[in-house]
């Protein structure tokens, strides 16, 4: 399904691509694959994804891929040319994976599947605002109405790197607040959190690629390093117990 969704955002950007120097090397663009046989790739194994999670899994996580696929094609894609808002918008389809997991696992849509939710929705936001600053001039050549690309001292992208940093750390301790976890995920997240805010803190001072980098490579430390504390210390089942 993830396959599907990013090739369908190629097939739909290409002309994009192809004027951005990080993408122009992409298979559409580069003239390596044709975009019919692109759509039927990812008609195909995007079908598959949603069929296999259906018969194999179960109807609500297969309904959450599917979702997925639409938000972000259908939503996020042409967002991306009209507003700033995209980022978002994007962060939706972006957060759904976990959830489907969550389901997939048996599951249900309550409380621990919105913390987790809202925990990754929130992480992708200076990811990405990071990375839009890095490339603010290849997403101008692009066309795209990234933050970044009117921002021309970096203030409001430091501005608003910080504030979903700074939102991120209490929405981060919930699953032990709901009983998912426990004292060991709560402060190891209070100790991530804090280090991800303070990491974005320098661009208010001066918005440079190199504070930015700082906070993209954090990002993709702070997220894996979050979720296995939540799986190391995740409460024993009640059968374990009563045993």
């Amino acid at each position: 399904m993830a396959g599907g969704t990013n090739a369908f955002n190629q097939l739909r950007e290409r002309d994009v691509d192809a004027r951005m120097l990080r993408t122009r090397g992409r298979p559409l663009p580069s003239g390596r694959v044709t975009p019919r046989a692109a759509g039927v790739f990812a008609a195909a194994i995007s079908v598959a994804g949603v069929a296999y999670l259906a018969a194999l899994v179960n109807l609500l996580t297969a309904g959450l891929a599917a979702l997925t696929l639409v938000s972000y094609v259908g939503l996020y894609t042409p967002l991306k040319r009209r507003t700033s808002l995209n980022t978002l918008v994007g962060a939706v389809p972006g957060a759904l994976p976990i959830v489907g997991g969550w389901t997939a696992a048996g599951g249900r849509l309550d409380a621990a599947a919105l913390a987790l939710f809202w925990i990754v929705f929130l992480w992708q936001l200076p990811h990405f605002l990071a990375l839009a600053w890095i490339y603010r001039e290849d997403y101008r050549r692009g066309g795209l109405a990234m933050l970044s690309v009117g921002d021309d001292d970096g203030s409001r992208t430091a501005r608003m790197t910080l504030l979903y940093a700074a939102a991120l750390l209490p929405v981060s301790l919930l699953p032990s607040l709901l009983g998912l976890t426990g004292a060991l995920y709560f402060y190891g997240a209070l100790a991530l959190g804090v280090v991800y805010a303070a990491v974005g803190a320098p661009l208010l001072r001066e918005a440079t690629p190199r504070a930015a980098w700082r906070v993209f490579l954090v990002s993709i430390v702070y997220l894996p390093a979050l979720l296995t504390l939540m799986v190391l210390d995740k409460p024993p089942p009640l059968s374990a117990l009563a045993s």
